[in-house]
Parts: C-alpha cells; sequence; structure tokens
C-alpha cells in the first residue's frame, strides 16, 4: 500500500445490517419491476402500503343500530310535537296570569305534589321598526339630505336612506320606547313617520329544575324520570307513547 493509498474503514455490525437491509429492499423492488413490466403493469410504488382488509359487519348489530335509530328517531318526533303543543299553551296561561297578577313564576309539581323546579315567563321585548318605507325615506330627504342617496343600478335609480344612519336612529327609539328622534345638534325633538315600536320577541318561558339538595338527592330531572312509570306520567302527558293497560286475565 502506498502513501497516497488510503485503507477503507471496515462499517461497525450495526451499519453493516442497515446496509445488507437497504440492499435487499433495493433488490426486491427491482424484482418486482421486473415482473410488473414483463406483464405490463405499472410498478408498485415502495413507499405504497397495502389497503387495510374491510371486515363486514355483524348483519344483526346493523339491523339492530337502524332500527334503534328509527324507534328513537319517531319517538322523538312525537315528543317534539307534544312539547311544542304543551309550551304553547303553558306560555298562553302564564300570560295571562301576568296581567291579572303580575305573576311571573310557577312551581312545578309532580302528581304527588313532589316539586320538581319552577317555569318563570320572560317577557318580550319591543323594538323600533320601520313599517313605511316610502314615507320614512321622504323625511329623512326632508330633514337629513345627507342621509339620503340616489343609487343608479341596472336600468333603474334607487333612492334610499344611508343602513348607517337607518340603524343609528332605530336604535335611539328603541331605546327611548317611541317613534321620535332627538336630534343631538339642533335639540329639536322629531316624530319620526314611517316607523313605530313594535313586538320584536314574543315573551317565553324558562324551566329551572330543582337540584340536589340534604332534603331531597335527587334532581328535579331525575324525579320526572322516576315518576315516570311510578305516577304514570306517560298516560298523562304522553298518551301516545304510554304502554297499554295490562287486562286481567279471563276466568
Amino acid at each position: 500500500m502506498t502513501e497516497t493509498q488510503t485503507a477503507e474503514t471496515p462499517m461497525t455490525p450495526i451499519e453493516q445490517h442497515h446496509y445488507d437491509t437497504i440492499m435487499e429492499r433495493i433488490g426486491l423492488n427491482r424484482l418486482a419491476a421486473e415482473e410488473a413490466a414483463a406483464q405490463g403493469e405499472a410498478a408498485p410504488d415502495p413507499g405504497e402500503q397495502p389497503a387495510p382488509a374491510v371486515t363486514v359487519p355483524d348483519p344483526t348489530a346493523i339491523r339492530e343500530a337502524v332500527t334503534e335509530q328509527a324507534v328513537l328517531g319517531a319517538l322523538l318526533e312525537e315528543v317534539k310535537a307534544a312539547y311544542a303543543a304543551a309550551r304553547t299553551e303553558a306560555e298562553y296561561l302564564l300570560t295571562q296570569q301576568y296581567k291579572a297578577t303580575g305573576s311571573t313564576k310557577v312551581d312545578v309539581t309532580l302528581p304527588d305534589g313532589t316539586k320538581v323546579g319552577s317555569i318563570s315567563r320572560t317577557p318580550g321585548e319591543t323594538a323600533a321598526k320601520v313599517i313605511d318605507e316610502d314615507a320614512f325615506r321622504a323625511w329623512v330627504r326632508d330633514t337629513y339630505p345627507t342621509e339620503h342617496v340616489v343609487k343608479a343600478v341596472p336600468m333603474r335609480i334607487v333612492a334610499e336612506v344611508q343602513p348607517g344612519f337607518t340603524s343609528k336612529l332605530l336604535a335611539e327609539m328603541t331605546a327611548a320606547g317611541r317613534a321620535q328622534y332627538a336630534d343631538p345638534t339642533t335639540g329639536e325633538v322629531h316624530d319620526v313617520p314611517g316607523v313605530a315600536i313594535a313586538p320584536a320577541r314574543a315573551a317565553t318561558t324558562r324551566i329551572t329544575y330543582g337540584r340536589k339538595s340534604k332534603g331531597q338527592p335527587l334532581t328535579g330531572r331525575e324525579l320526572i324520570a322516576e315518576a315516570w312509570q311510578a305516577q304514570g306520567l306517560a298516560a298523562r302527558y304522553l298518551p301516545a307513547l304510554a304502554p297499554s293497560p295490562v287486562q286481567p286475565a279471563a276466568e
């Protein structure tokens, strides 16, 4: 060995193992590519993983799952319809009570007298609304001409009030509770035509279920669930879903 020659450093056992593994994989990929070429197919991608096998679900499990969904869906529709009717009736009666007595809250009790919560009447809200667009726009044109614009759109000319100005007026009239606008610059109070204070949100009800306490270890919801069969709540409030009464056996 001359001075210009350098001896190769032998690979460690780990390096040798990696080298052998890589060479083996290269050889296998070459063989797969040659076989695919011989059969007229595209060579497989070395990095492509085979798709996992899909196991066919148990037909009984499928049938049970779809039946459960269908049954619960039908029951849910029945419950939703019954709840909507009950809520409408309760809101009407609570509104009548509020008008007569001013009371807004009623305890909710089971047929045996057990309190499970309360229901409160939430009052509705009113807001200023433009009910006559032409009258409102004419007033703005004559009183605040800079807030009245004329726009050219395809085939026609449109006159309108600046949206931001309309929102500002309606917000201030809603806060005042009347269709009047006090000009902050001049102090003049304008009766605004084409605007009215109208209902914006109807009165509604809010249910508050009872919580657990030292004297009552169950919540209001749990008490209702317990009484569903024990006190015949199904037959009373959801007769369509109540089980048929058991007929005594013929003697």
